[in-house]
């Protein structure tokens, strides 16, 4: 006989987006052999995101998906684009004749940018991904200077600082926590990392 479970009170948004801060472990391997990639788990241990480039490293097609390995969005490089122009499509199966869901930009070295690395387009939105101190570490803020996101290498509750293939990803309330990984995923494409 089935359950019959309450319905929860909060509404929900959208299976990608929450009413609280969230925390990840991103960690920049990916779990199969002899492919580049990461895998993303969420604050309970489990793997809510992956990426597994199965080409060359730092490839121009990228596929971020779920743990059972749907596809959840496309990355495209454009080539002919002098500083670097990524475009990610939410994944259908005609993904490479709709409008591009986003768009990240790379600036360019001799242009000075201060901290910021890329802009990025969502509709009429734009964002920024903004260098830190650190290798890893960066964040992405919106055009009012507030931060959504923020990546940084994992530190442990005991203080140990984990290697640079261990990250942290916050992800603000109300934010679409699947744009934001892959914009991290283009990020770590533009970084070399996958």
């Amino acid at each position: 006989m089935a359950k019959v479970f309450p319905q929860s009170q909060r509404p929900t948004l959208d299976p990608f987006v929450s009413f609280e801060r969230q925390t990840y472990t991103i960690w920049m391997k990916s779990l199969l052999c002899q492919t580049n990639g990461c895998t993303v788990f969420d604050s309970d241990g489990d793997i809510v995101y992956r990426v597994d480039n199965y080409d060359k490293k730092c490839s121009n097609k990228v596929y971020l998906m779920d743990l059972r390995g749907r596809v959840l969005v496309t990355i495209l490089r454009q080539r002919l684009y002098c500083f670097g122009c990524w475009y990610g499509y939410r994944w259908n199966s005609y993904a490479n004749k709709e409008k591009p869901w986003f768009q990240v930009k790379k600036y360019c070295r001799f242009v000075c940018m201060g901290s910021f690395a890329c802009q990025v387009t969502v509709g009429f939105e734009k964002y920024w991904i903004e260098k830190l101190a650190s290798k890893t570490a960066f964040r992405i803020v919106g055009i009012d200077g507030n931060v959504i996101a923020e990546v940084k290498q994992k530190q442990l509750s005991s203080g140990i600082t984990l290697g640079d293939d261990v990250l942290t990803l916050v992800v603000e309330p109300q934010v679409d926590h699947s744009l934001i990984m892959a914009i991290v995923t283009v990020y770590g494409l533009i970084k070399h990392m996958l």
